[in-house]
């Protein structure tokens, strides 16, 4: 099998259902989730809280066992050691010992994996670097910002040199600035030909990275493919924004132009299908046959200042929100038995 056609994740038919202890119910928190990962691509995982990511992660990392269903990764079913060796793991909420460096947290890590005192040393230190801690190395874990502990624990994540990234929701709670280092580590990775398998809900990050994505919703997978498969790019409209001049001094003349640039706003108005106000400021959204070109042409010769014309063009979150929105909306969650059901 040539390396483009190798799969790094096999997911066929998993369920994973739990009954509960007192009501004699079942919840299906994952029905019948199909998917592969392709070795080499990063692979965004898609859903909105309660969608069934993490359920399936935990399946794939050997913390649950499934209902149902079958899955490998890297070629070897789940739950699999010698598949364990190959990959890094980042959950959703890490803990470490608050007492510990990084320098520690990495060397007990690279223990785990048999790895030698120098092997340890060295991947320690490149991998401090990558994350950007040097300058906190030393410093005890429980200093560390929300975002400094996530890069640690991507540090962790990676001192087995693993050919599979798993992280599950790994820009979760982090400021625009940390989200942008975790994009541009994700992106390192890939260009050293591994595989980065990750759930997010924050759509904008996932459409900047990944190739492929699934979206997930209810348990089930809805939809799955390249954003340019997912996202429909042709023109829904134009965003103009444009700017009222500073009062005009009194006079007749004056007063005149104050009535055509009002006359002139509200004719935009009327052809937009949505207007924000921004204090001085206009955020118009036109239809995708409007006539800009009239538009922006009477609106200069009325004293508008334009500060900026851009297309209008379907998101990542545009396709995820109508894929939530066209889920059946039926409870199927939670099912009860013959001797118990749900109340």
């Amino acid at each position: 099998m040539t390396k483009s056609a190798a799969k790094a994740i096999t997911v066929d038919r998993l369920v994973k259902t739990y009954r509960t202890p007192f009501r004699r119910t079942q919840v299906n928190a994952v029905r019948g989730v199909s998917f592969t990962v392709k070795q080499g691509e990063i692979f965004g995982f898609l859903g909105p809280n309660g969608a069934g990511k993490t359920t399936t992660i935990r399946m794939l990392m050997g913390l649950i066992k499934p209902t149902s269903g079958t899955a490998s990764i890297l070629g070897h079913p789940i739950p699999s050691r010698t598949a364990r060796g190959k990959l890094g793991f980042l959950p959703e909420a890490p803990y470490f010992y608050q007492f510990l460096t990084v320098t520690e947290l990495l060397d007990f890590t690279g223990k785990l994996f048999g790895l030698s005192k120098a092997e340890r040393r060295k991947r320690s230190e490149r991998l401090i670097a990558l994350v950007n801690l040097e300058h906190a190395h030393s410093n005890a874990l429980k200093s560390y910002s929300k975002g400094m502990l996530q890069r640690a624990g991507i540090a962790q994540a990676l001192i087995n040199d693993p050919k599979l990234v798993v992280f599950d929701e790994p820009m979760g709670g982090l400021d625009p600035l940390g989200r942008k280092e975790v994009r541009d580590i994700i992106l390192s990775l890939r260009d050293e030909g591994k595989t980065v398998f990750f759930s997010s809900h924050i759509l904008a990050d996932v459409e900047s990275v990944a190739d492929r994505v699934a979206i997930l919703t209810n348990g089930q997978i809805r939809q799955v493919g390249t954003i340019d498969e997912l996202v429909d790019h042709r023109l829904r409209g134009t965003e103009i924004i444009f700017r009222r001049p500073s009062k005009l001094t009194q006079g007749e003349g004056n007063d005149t132009g104050e009535k055509e640039i009002g006359r002139t706003i509200n004719v935009i108005k009327e052809q937009s299908l949505r207007v924000r106000e921004r204090g001085n400021e206009w955020l118009c959204d036109l239809a995708a046959d409007a006539d800009v070109n009239e538009i922006l042409s009477r609106a200069l010769a009325n004293g508008l200042r334009i500060i900026s014309v851009a297309p209008i063009h379907d998101t990542l979150e545009d396709v995820f929100i109508r894929t939530a929105q066209n889920d059946d909306g039926k409870d199927t969650s939670t099912t009860g038995d013959k001797k118990g059901g749900q109340r």
